[in-house]
């Protein structure tokens, strides 16, 4: 099964990265949201932001706009 990077953005400042293996980076966003209590996440830097979101990215670091869910 593949093996997707995972952007955790919450709050106001923080981005966090977690590396999920899923079947498509939507499913590795969702298992995110869902297991993100259980994922050994990684500070990525920070953002303003003022919500909870999860989002795939592609090898490039960009994200897969497809993927998202949580509130953006």
């Amino acid at each position: 099964m593949p093996k997707f990077t995972v952007l955790r953005r919450i709050d106001a400042w923080v981005d966090y990265v977690a590396e999920v293996k899923a079947k498509n980076a939507e499913a590795a966003a969702r298992i995110a949201q869902v297991l993100a209590g259980q994922l050994e996440w990684e500070e990525r830097g920070t953002v303003q932001f003022d919500a909870r979101g999860y989002v795939a990215l592609d090898d490039d670091g960009d994200e897969i706009e497809e993927s998202r869910c949580g509130d953006w």
